[in-house]
């Protein structure tokens, strides 16, 4: 690549200032300067919406046990339904079905995906979302509706929390216990758990002196601010608030706040790059003319324009999308994008990121304060006609702390550059653990032959096949982004993965399986073949700034595996189906009841 380019980029200049900005946010405690909500701050996790019924203790022998009610578990469901697997239970601690979309409902909390290729079973629902990204409200009710169409609700154990799941080797059975006394024997465990179920905080220095009101914005205090989701929050028109984040709920909880708050103050450690959003209901003209197969159509061009295959339509087209029209690749569906192309087309992308910003903010101080000065893909992309326009209000500061962070929390409010700013209210936008350790993120303790637990199997990192198993583990699988095919669009990967499942079980329950295991080779080589492919992304996540995608600049050993499947979506998907096709129980060591009871 030259220093610049026809656009009269500097290129050259552009990764100097990368640079320059990744040193500033750097820091050697990596992770650790995040702490757990259950952990340390048990009232911050309380749900707020929904309170546990008493009930007795059940114990229950099944062959199959479900953790998580979330998007994963009601498409495993759902592929149970369709393939006559009727003995399961689902367990969840939420109050009801929907996963992330049960314990977020902030206000303009929405999806950022297109809904017509994000929500999951549209055509085997009949369902149209109302527009073209689905405010929480509305995906919520449609998780629900999923449940009550494919017949889960009866089947489903809520404001349960599993806290262990250990294999007994000579019973040959999954023992799950939970936080509610419950005991159950079950012959597969499958783990469902998602990619944000463990809201975290940064481990900020007084954050227990606070004398006001603070809450997690995975469990909006809508007692405290009045309102709800797509309602106006009367109860902060006399209160000052302050927003500790910028990342991607940030970016739809700061316009909200702003049209009631008296003074709202967003704080800052890295901008978010904001690309415009364009919402609006859906045509039904365009809904009377789909045809069938429409859905999983829509979902390959998503996925194919946002992993660098040229496709001829752009079926989305949206912000995700038309990063790949400045890129011309050969016509034969091959990934034919050289690594300089990508590079120059994403450079060009935060240069117009940038410039938007100087057409929208006022004030020029600000609006270099919220550009962002890192790679496309270092942090994930947010859409927004709303936020950016948010800092033009006299009642919105933006608080940038030039990478530095909040420096502590005081009695009236957070510190920052030297200034402590006094607020009636806190809310920490903070995130969630993402591709951690799997404990660490469900506070689940799962131990499989020997009683090894799944921590210690992966204390150098996850170590799968396919994302899905993990050798040592018996009759034990899992819905999991690392090690699995890369995509924007997780219900797509999630409904590949469910169907997958859903596969090994029919098949070991008509075949008389006892046991089915990964085997170590195989293990290894998946392993091997993951971790060799993502050499080039490791590299450029190394020299990203700071995010939860590098594990905060600072990876170690524990993570170095916990990666994507770099050969992309389609080839993963190809290769469990070349799996299925075989028919032969490739790389596991299976065993049947017949051969252990003869």
């Amino acid at each position: 690549m030259t220093s610049s380019d026809e656009d009269g980029l500097d290129l050259a200049g552009l990764k100097r200032k990368y640079a320059e900005e990744r040193a500033k946010r750097m820091r050697n405690e990596g992770l650790g300067q995040f702490v757990d909500l259950d952990s340390q701050f048990g009232h911050l996790a309380d749900d707020p919406w929904s309170q546990p019924r008493p009930r007795d203790p059940v114990e229950e022998d099944v062959t199959v046990l479900v953790i998580g009610a979330g998007m994963g578990g009601l498409l495993l469901g759902a592929e149970f339904h369709k393939k006559g697997i009727s003995d399961f239970r689902i367990v969840d601690k939420a109050g009801d079905f929907g996963g992330t979309w049960y314990w977020n409902r902030y206000p303009g909390c929405a999806c950022d995906i297109e809904s017509y290729v994000y929500l999951p079973l549209l055509e085997e629902t009949g369902y149209i979302p109302s527009e073209k990204y689905a405010k929480a409200t509305e995906i919520f009710r449609y998780c629900k509706s999923i449940a009550e169409h494919f017949e889960l609700v009866d089947k489903t154990l809520f404001h349960t929390g599993v806290e262990s799941a250990h294999w007994d080797e000579e019973a040959l059975r999954w023992v799950i216990t939970t936080d509610r006394g419950d005991r159950y024997r079950a012959r597969f465990l499958i783990s469902c758990t998602g990619l944000f179920n463990s809201p975290k905080l940064p481990n900020i220095p007084g954050v227990m002196d606070f004398e006001g009101h603070s809450f997690h914005t995975s469990r909006w205090d809508y007692q405290y601010t009045g309102g709800g989701p797509n309602e106006p929050m009367a109860g902060l028109r006399d209160k000052t608030v302050g927003v500790i984040g910028t990342g991607a709920t940030a970016i739809q909880v700061v316009p909200s706040v702003a049209r009631t708050a008296k003074q709202l103050y967003v704080f800052q450690r890295t901008p978010s790059p904001v690309s415009y959003r364009g919402n609006r209901p859906t045509d039904p003209n365009w809904e009377d003319s789909l045809q069938a197969g429409w859905h999983q159509g829509r979902m390959d061009n998503f996925t194919a324009l946002t992993s660098g295959y040229y496709v001829e339509e752009d079926l989305v087209d949206d912000a995700w999308t038309d990063i790949m029209k400045t890129i011309t690749p050969s016509k034969d569906g091959s990934r034919s994008i050289s690594p300089e192309e990508l590079e120059l087309a994403e450079m060009r992308k935060m240069d117009e990121t940038r410039r938007r910003i100087d057409t929208i903010v006022d004030n020029t101080q600000t609006a270099e304060a919220l550009k962002p000065y890192y790679h496309y893909g270092c942090k994930r992309p947010t859409f927004s006609d709303e936020y950016l326009q948010s800092f033009n209000q006299p009642n919105v500061t933006l608080v940038d702390t030039n990478g530095r962070g909040v420096e502590r929390i005081g009695k009236k409010g957070p510190v920052a550059n030297g200034t402590e700013y006094a607020v009636d209210c806190l809310i920490f936008a903070t995130g969630f653990d993402f591709m951690t350790d799997h404990s660490r993120e469900t506070g689940i303790d799962i131990r499989g032959t020997g009683g090894k637990s799944l921590s210690e199997h992966w204390s150098n990192g996850m170590r799968t096949c396919f994302g899905i198993q993990t050798h040592g583990f018996p009759n034990f699988l899992f819905i999991s982004y690392a090690q699995s095919g890369i995509t924007y669009n997780y219900n797509h990967l999630a409904r590949e993965q469910a169907g997958h499942i859903a596969h090994i079980l029919s098949q070991g329950i008509k075949q008389g399986i006892a046991t089915f295991e990964l085997t170590e080779q195989a293990e290894r080589e998946w392993v091997d073949e993951v971790v060799k492919l993502a050499e080039p992304r490791l590299v450029f996540l190394d020299g990203c700034t700071p995010g939860y995608a590098n594990h905060e600049g600072n990876r170690g050993q524990a993570y170095q595996t916990n990666v994507p499947y770099m050969a992309g979506a389609f080839v993963y998907f190809d290769r469990m189906a070349q799996w299925r096709k075989s028919g032969d129980w490739p790389g596991m060591d299976v065993k049947k009841i017949s051969e252990l009871t003869a």
